[in-house]
């Protein structure tokens, strides 16, 4: 066993402490007050509920800026005035329904709030001054979350108890410098991962906008925003106007190939390799094309459609995923957010019968007959490519949040005993 982490700040040295944890808390008295008991608009007290520490709250709980319930009865309040909470305590969920159970908040932002410790939830404050922070980033990482792992009992409902965090043991520096840098590294990189979740949230919620505002709605010609210089009115079009039926059938292979598969929900394609021996029992598969439409007639009613891209070219699909190219009257891309509306896929839903469960076949026939309101060319691109634009940002923003989410991964697992 480690006695000190594999990760340390520079000029910084000693062991750390191992320390049992009944000598590093007092537990303190909680309440068992339901959701039903408390007010969401104001009263006495507030209220800390195991509920919100598993869902909303993270390592560190701000109590002045986080939106917490109320206890407006002033007898409960007088009843749990001694465990009345302060900034630097940790209030640890023991319940939960999988092995969350034993995350923890430590608290701040206290000040003059009365805070209590709500239902299921035991409430423990430090007998030594720790550095703001670091019990509740140590507390919820794996090093200390795996001792609870054996101490956990239940199936359905999973549940710690006070004498089983007994048998825990606390590891800390020895010094509060060294807490402190710990606390403030991890604390400035849940800042910088909550700034690149607000961007990519807010470009979402701009997506979603626009999509309303640069499409044709309802019974109108023309969409609520424009670009620049267009003011045709835009004219309602048959899937089956504007998109052809397109095949390119080869010989199935029997040395191994790529194939291309369709999610469903409108979430793309992906692509996987078919072993030599392991090839559809078909005599005849389909090359797939760039900037076709396609469609997975067996899971067309669960949205499974696309429009193909350079990277799809040359893979293989079988009879089940009928391909279309575009007429010069439609742009590929614009086509793409035209069949991710929610309006197409309770289409691709009214044109696939079948009974109960998942057989459901479409027919192409019908899906063709899908009636929308398109621009001309040149307006198809410009919204097009200004919805790419968006959906790159929105990937660039998520891309960033999980590399800083793996960077605080790995560093959890290695700056802490």
């Amino acid at each position: 066993m480690r006695s000190n982490p594999s990760i340390r700040f520079d000029e910084i040295s000693g062991k750390w402490k191992h320390r049992e944890f009944n000598k590093v808390f007092n537990i303190l008295k909680n309440n068992a007050l339901s959701r039903a008991e408390l007010s969401n608009e104001c009263g006495i007290a507030k209220n800390i509920h195991y509920g919100d520490i598993l869902v909303k709250f993270g390592d560190i709980l701000d109590t002045d800026k986080a939106q917490l319930p109320y206890i407006t009865d002033d007898a409960i309040v007088t009843k749990y005035a001694t465990s009345a909470l302060r900034d630097g305590d940790v209030i640890i969920a023991d319940t939960a329904e999988d092995e969350t159970v034993g995350k923890c908040c430590e608290l701040l932002g206290i000040e003059k709030d009365i805070v209590i410790s709500g239902l299921h939830t035991i409430p423990c404050r430090p007998q030594e001054e720790f550095a703001s922070g670091y019990l509740g980033y140590y507390m919820n990482s794996d090093a200390y979350h795996m001792q609870l792992l054996p101490l956990m009992q239940g199936t359905k409902v999973t549940s710690i108890s006070k004498a089983a965090l007994s048998e825990t043991v606390i590891k800390y520096p020895c010094t509060k410098e060294e807490q402190a840098l710990i606390s403030q590294y991890f604390c400035q990189l849940d800042y910088l991962i909550g700034i690149h979740q607000d961007k990519h949230d807010k470009m979402v919620d701009v997506r979603k906008s626009m999509l309303e505002k640069l499409f044709v709605q309802g019974e109108r010609i023309s969409p609520q925003i424009r670009f620049g210089e267009y003011k045709v009115p835009w004219k309602k079009v048959r899937l089956g106007e504007i998109v052809v039926p397109y095949s390119d059938p080869i010989e199935t292979p029997h040395g191994g190939y790529e194939r291309l598969g369709i999610r469903s929900y409108g979430k793309g394609v992906f692509h996987d390799y078919v072993e030599a021996g392991k090839e559809l029992g078909v005599a005849q598969m389909h090359r797939v094309a760039s900037h076709n439409l396609i469609v997975n007639i067996t899971f067309a009613w669960e949205h499974a459609v696309a429009i193909t891209d350079d990277d799809d070219a040359g893979k293989l699909v079988s009879h089940r995923f009928p391909q279309f190219a575009m007429t010069d009257d439609i742009y590929d891309q614009f086509l793409k957010y035209m069949i991710l509306d929610a309006r197409f896929r309770h289409h691709l839903m009214l044109s696939s019968p079948g009974g109960a469960g998942r057989n459901r076949v479409l027919k192409v026939s019908e899906m063709l007959e899908y009636e929308m309101m398109i621009p001309e060319v040149e307006e198809q691109k410009q919204i097009a490519d200004y919805l790419n634009s968006l959906d790159e940002l929105i990937s660039l923003y998520k891309v960033r949040v999980e590399k800083l989410k793996n960077i605080r991964m790995a560093c959890i697992q290695k700056m802490f005993v």
